[in-house]
């Protein structure tokens, strides 16, 4: 038989409902790993347990806001309550398109409070429950535009940028218990998120652009990332940000 490497793990995944998150949470389970998955979009989130349970032997699901500090602690107590949480991967997160001089108050804080506030929260959560066990692996959903900003993202591009701090930081403070922290920075990824943002015609004009390898990446060429960077085969990883952007970063594409 052949061994799964997350066999009877407890994986807590948020945004898990669709997209990348989605495609996590059925990696992690073909994997063997037991599942929480969190999400505040209900029927989605029910969508995705039933396809999940088919999967792996226990999935678990809470309706939670990251956003909201005190749902987020009171889930995670009930979740590690279940199975103590082995891996934590954070995942939750949104975009909007707006010019920086347009966006306003209530713009600013519903990104940074999702992708930014709410993974500090949940990390938190998760991780003094870890820090307590001496073992743990946390991996975060960051951004190529943490890394290299975009013109009309200025808030998504501000709320990246501080995860992969937050991620360095969590790394260095928790070394010495035992729990790794590392981070995945996706460029242009077709998600169903994306494809609500951007229509046809600029995703060909961005790919010509930008991409060396000439097209979007796949959730499933995402996924599989973070598995590598919860796995034992990076037991000496720790604060760590992976770049998975079909070479966009390494610099202009040739005329």
């Amino acid at each position: 038989m052949e061994n799964k490497r997350f066999e009877n793990q407890h994986v807590l995944i948020t945004g898990a409902a669709r997209g990348i998150g989605f495609e996590i949470a059925r990696q992690f389970a073909l994997e063997g790993a037991v599942l929480s998955v969190f999400d505040n979009h209900s029927a989605n989130l029910q969508k995705a347990v039933v396809e999940l349970k088919q999967l792996t032997s226990e999935v678990w699901s809470e309706q939670v806001d990251v956003s909201d500090r005190k749902r987020v602690f009171d889930a995670v107590e009930r979740t590690d309550a279940k199975q103590p949480v082995d891996v934590l991967v954070n995942n939750a997160g949104i975009a909007k398109e707006q010019p920086f001089l347009e966006i306003d108050e209530n713009d600013w804080n519903s990104i940074i409070n999702i992708n930014l506030s709410g993974m500090f929260h949940v990390s938190q959560a998760v991780c003094r429950k870890m820090v307590q066990r001496k073992k743990g692996a946390v991996v975060n959903m960051a951004s190529k535009n943490g890394l290299d900003g975009e013109a009309g993202y200025a808030h998504y591009n501000a709320s990246k940028g501080g995860v992969i701090m937050l991620t360095k930081t969590m790394a260095l403070e928790m070394a010495h218990t035992g729990v790794r922290v590392n981070a995945v920075c996706p460029g242009y990824i077709q998600t169903p998120m994306s494809m609500e943002i951007d229509p046809p015609e600029f995703t060909r004009k961005f790919v010509d652009r930008y991409i060396p390898l000439n097209r979007p990446g796949k959730v499933g060429e995402i996924a599989p990332m973070f598995l590598f960077l919860a796995s034992e085969a990076c037991s000496f990883m720790t604060g760590q940000v992976v770049v998975l952007d079909g070479g966009q970063l390494a610099g202009q594409k040739p005329f």
